[in-house]
């Protein structure tokens, strides 16, 4: 049974950083056949993309227009971890963080940002 155990959330200040990973276990492939992405979901809202890495040889990344120049998405295919590192990070981006791999989602973690 696939698992997906994300860890790095925690309380910061507006224009501080945090780096969000997710340990992959129990995939049926190899870790870099899937598309992996991040989602995020704020108190109230929709969960919504953040950013992805797709399945393609070169691992094509995608970002939110509201993240994209402030967040890198990576990944390690030899560990099976995904990585957000998630700079000038804004009051707008507390949210819970999910990871996805294919129909997986891991339980969350935190990111609050606040003065």
């Amino acid at each position: 049974q696939a698992q997906l155990v994300e860890s790095g959330g925690g309380l910061v200040q507006p224009g501080g950083s945090l780096r969000l990973s997710c340990v992959a276990s129990g995939l049926a492939l190899k870790f870099n056949r899937y598309n992996t992405n991040w989602y995020r979901q704020a108190p109230g809202k929709e969960r919504e993309f953040v950013a992805g890495i797709d399945d393609s040889p070169s691992g094509r990344a995608d970002y939110s227009d509201s993240v994209k120049g402030r967040f890198t998405i990576s990944r390690d295919t030899v560990k099976k971890t995904l990585y957000l590192q998630m700079n000038s990070l804004k009051v707008e981006d507390t949210a819970v963080y999910y990871c996805n791999i294919f129909s997986h989602w891991g339980q969350g973690t935190q990111v609050t940002v606040s003065s």
